[in-house]
């Protein structure tokens, strides 16, 4: 069952990894269909990382309010319909519409299925099931460029979105049929001023990181939604203190294990967040290639990343959590900042294999700072810490998009208003060099933490 559990909830993790993917392998060709530009669209990326801001708080409270077993298949039913209406949108303002529904989808079905996985999982089995969640879902990233760039050049982008269709309709069964994990609900009062406090606040913050970078609105409003944003998250943290049953309780980041999975996967996502926007972009506006040459150049960053999966329970029981993660992120930032030097002479081969690397080491540490961080989690705070994890995930990927897409438009400006090789150059340097900053905060910890979910043994000296 160890195994079963994880596959079945992956059903989330594919469509999703696969959705942006592919979008971000096809978004010159959805740009050009519906008559905008490449980096405009990125209003439509936004809005769905928005959705996830505002309705990730609240899937905690509705897993336990309505069991998570239920709110898990309702949410794969809406992604699905929010995938419908993408593949009949017909200009920017529909499309970005149709994400952001599909992101109030998305928004429960990864957080919610994490936390049917915690909840079925033993401590000292943590490791392998989150790997074993992860692997369909890096199937995605290997399929999605590919099958996203043939469909967008030999026939036609709106063809990418129906693909979920299938694919949801197959978790929403298996899920009924096999998912026997145990449902716990504790009927505690929603925090509905804490929602709105919190919606506008990471929303605020997510949109107004945005319209800093997007040219098809005045930059004021960005700096504007931005201030609000920080200053509605200042509130809701004076107001989780007073409240009895705060939406997203910050008083979990007093476990150091948690905290540091938070803080130092956060920063992480950074650069990898930036890297599906970046580098399908650089390959087809700066190298010139047509989506399906791009797609199969990306694909092979998912093949190392699967690769991964089937060592990493024995690499963090040999060398435990710090190090791994600590040279994980370290090289795993190099290894991004490493793609600002590819040009169009760069040998295909020598591409791949630094993506392959990348994905290697990219896997490895998301499935050791997923797991750590339930390290000092008690099953009673599973519900909270998978939604303070969700929320510190998305928003950490939509800064990497956002930071991108600012250097793009900063840098681009400063050359005559043309996007040109030396922009990507630098946007990959920047998200990079951050990313590999996250090394720091897992080399800090003690040398046996986390020991209960990795299972490494250190040899006290006497």
């Amino acid at each position: 069952m160890i195994r079963v559990t994880p596959l079945i909830l992956a059903v989330a993790l594919f469509m999703e990894q696969m959705d942006s993917t592919v979008i971000a392998t096809s978004l010159p060709a959805i740009a050009a269909d519906i008559g905008t530009e490449p980096i405009a669209l990125k209003l439509a990326l936004t809005a769905y990382f928005v959705a996830l801001a505002i309705f990730i708080p609240i899937s905690g409270w509705m897993a336990d309010r309505f069991g998570a077993k239920n709110i898990f298949r309702l949410a794969i039913f809406v992604f699905m319909l929010g995938s419908l209406a993408c593949a009949f949108s017909f200009s920017l303002e529909t499309f970005v519409l149709s994400r952001f529904f599909q992101g109030i989808g998305s928004s429960m079905m990864t957080p919610v299925g994490r936390l049917l996985l915690v909840r079925s999982t033993p401590r000292n089995e943590l490791v392998s099931a989150m790997a074993w969640l992860t692997v369909p879902a890096l199937v995605a990233p290997v399929t999605g460029p590919l099958i996203g760039g043939f469909l967008t050049t030999y026939l036609s982008w709106h063809w990418i979105f129906w693909i979920n269709i299938p694919i949801g309709i197959a978790g929403i069964i298996l899920a009924g049929i096999y998912l026997n994990v145990p449902d716990e609900r504790t009927p505690r009062p929603v925090d509905l001023v804490g929602f709105f406090i919190a919606a506008v606040a990471f929303s605020g913050m997510v949109f107004g990181l945005s319209v800093v970078s997007l040219p098809a609105l005045p930059i004021i409003y960005g700096y504007l939604t931005l201030a609000v944003g920080v200053t509605a998250g200042a509130l809701y943290l004076l107001h989780a203190r007073k409240a009895k049953y705060p939406l997203l309780d910050p008083k979990l980041l007093r476990h150091k294990l948690f905290r540091s999975s938070i803080s130092g996967g956060s920063m992480f996502r950074i650069g990898v967040g930036a890297v599906p926007f970046l580098l399908p972009l650089m390959l087809q506006l700066g190298f010139g290639l047509n989506p399906f040459e791009s797609g199969a150049i990306t694909f092979v960053s998912a093949i190392g990343a699967i690769m991964s999966k089937f060592i990493a329970e024995r690499i963090f029981a040999r060398l435990g959590f710090p190090r791994v993660l600590g040279f994980a992120a370290l090289f795993g930032g190099l290894l991004i900042a490493a793609q600002g030097l590819f040009t169009a002479d760069t040998p295909v081969p020598m591409m791949m294999l630094i993506l392959i690397v990348g994905g290697v080491l990219r896997s490895i540490f998301f499935t050791g700072t997923n797991a750590l961080g339930y390290a000092d989690i008690s099953d009673e705070e599973a519900s909270q810490a998978t939604a303070i994890v969700a929320v510190s995930q998305q928003l950490s990927i939509a800064f990497g998009v956002a930071v991108a897409g600012a250097i793009l438009e900063i840098s681009s400006a400063l050359n005559g208003g043309v996007l040109t090789l030396l922009d990507f150059q630098i946007a990959f340097f920047a998200v990079g060099g951050l990313s590999a900053l996250a090394g720091l905060i897992f080399f800090r910890l003690p040398a046996d933490a986390g020991s209960n979910v990795s299972g490494h043994r250190v040899a006290h000296r006497e």
